[in-house]
């Protein structure tokens, strides 16, 4: 996946269209991704123990992978990502303006 955590991204198709927000978890498995803000749901929350509390929690919910797009910290706009070989390590890079995109 190109999308790592800790990227910005922003949401390109769904409900939360245009919002932007950074990864907090990558689940590889399922091609899909927790975003801070974004698909956000609400969780009812019964008390298990005694003196815990119940309520009404926002929790974010993972979003599909193909629905994001990384914003370039440089141009500050949703792009693709592209990979070049430096000094035998694989970088990501910028398909618009070709700036480094860091882990």
């Amino acid at each position: 996946m190109k999308i790592k955590k800790g990227d910005t991204v922003q949401v390109i198709n769904g409900n939360d269209k245009g919002k932007t927000g950074e990864v907090l978890q990558v689940i590889p498995k399922t091609e899909k991704v927790i975003v801070k803000g974004i698909n956000v749901r609400k969780k009812h929350v019964k008390p298990r123990k005694k003196g815990e509390e119940g309520g009404i929690l926002s929790v974010e919910c993972p979003i599909h992978v193909a629905k994001l797009s990384v914003v370039c910290p440089k141009c500050n706009k949703p792009t693709r990502i592209g990979y070049e070989i430096e000094k035998d390590e694989k970088v990501r890079v910028c398909k618009k303006c070709g700036a480094k995109i860091k882990k």
